[in-house]
């Protein structure tokens, strides 16, 4: 269901613990630069997983957001088949809202989540507040939940009457560490003891601000090299709070770096190859980068690289990335 007070007026649901998955992207569209022969197989082959691990240890379901790689996924097979996987599981999962669930600013209707959700087959969270509890471990745990793009709260006590321990999940770019441009730092939420975040697909060491213990687990389908050393796991929270990696079946060499590892030619002959315009980028309709990848991430990767190099203002940078994708969507079409 789309959740409102549902989960909350019913009795906390009896578990040993909670098992926390990070941003599956589920697509029938491979990733730019995956070898794999036969996708998505990995990815719901990881969800599998989840479900064998769930089941026989008794946890309860977490999803951190972005369970689709796109808003609307087309292919009706694939969502058979992730039906069936997340009837699996015998607690029903708790979706948070990514940015890749959503077309608009919040869950609707025509989203592919939604459909799951109206379907019974998982619970998403479409507004920032309490969600559900559970009684882990004997121990009763108030779950909230904040969607992207929406308020994360700094007040967390008082939501969950008699609940020994809050938990928040959110779906936001929080910098853990060192942060990238346009990442915030994770605030303290008092009352809460824990908050789980999606998003940043790169694990991350947790940080304690104030009451709150903010946790990064990172995301278990490596879409993009910079996850190449990434390796993907669920984390398991007992009722004490206390947390364990479970880490998933995965194939370590599952990147094309062609290209990427490699010195480069720095001749005055190269350089005198390389075009400046991005319209070079832009203008190849038989083209190799949009037609080798299915996602148009090898071209992405080129204009990207042009940007952090020519130092291009954000504006424009909006606008190009705006007509590739466009681009993208029609040869997927």
């Amino acid at each position: 269901m789309i959740l409102g007070r549902e989960r909350l007026d019913a009795a906390p649901v009896g578990c040993a613990g909670l098992l926390v998955i990070g941003d599956p992207h589920v697509s029938s569209r491979r990733p730019g630069r995956r070898k794999d022969p036969d996708w998505p197989a990995p990815v719901l082959a990881k969800l599998e997983h989840c479900v064998v691990l769930a089941n026989s240890r008794d946890l309860a379901p977490l999803l951190l957001g972005d369970l689709f790689e796109r808003p609307v996924e087309p292919d009706e097979s694939l969502k058979s088949r992730l039906i069936r996987i997340l009837k699996g599981f015998r607690h029903r999962p708790v979706a948070n809202v990514g940015n890749h669930d959503i077309r608009h600013t919040r869950l609707s209707d025509g989203d592919s989540l939604a459909m799951l959700a109206v379907s019974d087959v998982l619970d998403a969270v479409p507004e920032s507040g309490p969600a559900a509890h559970y009684r882990a471990d004997g121990r009763l745990i108030g779950l909230g939940a904040t969607p992207f793009g929406q308020a994360i709260p700094s007040e967390a006590r008082g939501l969950f009457s008699g609940a020994e321990s809050v938990v928040w999940l959110t779906h936001h770019d929080l910098a853990f560490g060192a942060g990238y441009p346009g990442a915030v730092p994770p605030q303290a939420i008092r009352g809460c003891a824990l908050a789980l975040n999606g998003h940043v697909h790169k694990r991350h060491a947790p940080v304690r601000i104030g009451d709150t213990l903010w946790v990064n687990p990172g995301t278990v389908t490596r879409g993009s090299v910079d996850l190449v050393a990434h390796v993907p796991a669920a984390v398991v929270l007992s009722g004490d709070l206390s947390l364990s990696e479970e880490r998933l079946p995965h194939v370590a060499d599952v990147f094309d770096l062609t290209g990427r590892q490699v010195a480069a030619d720095a001749s005055p002959e190269a350089i005198g190859r390389v075009e400046s315009a991005f319209v070079s980028l832009l203008q190849a309709e038989t083209a190799t980068d949009l037609a080798r990848s299915d996602d148009g991430a090898l071209i992405r990767e080129e204009i990207e690289a042009k940007f952090v190099r020519d130092e291009t203002p954000e504006p424009v940078r909006a606008a190009i990335r705006s007509l590739v994708a466009a681009a993208v969507a029609k040869r997927g079409a």
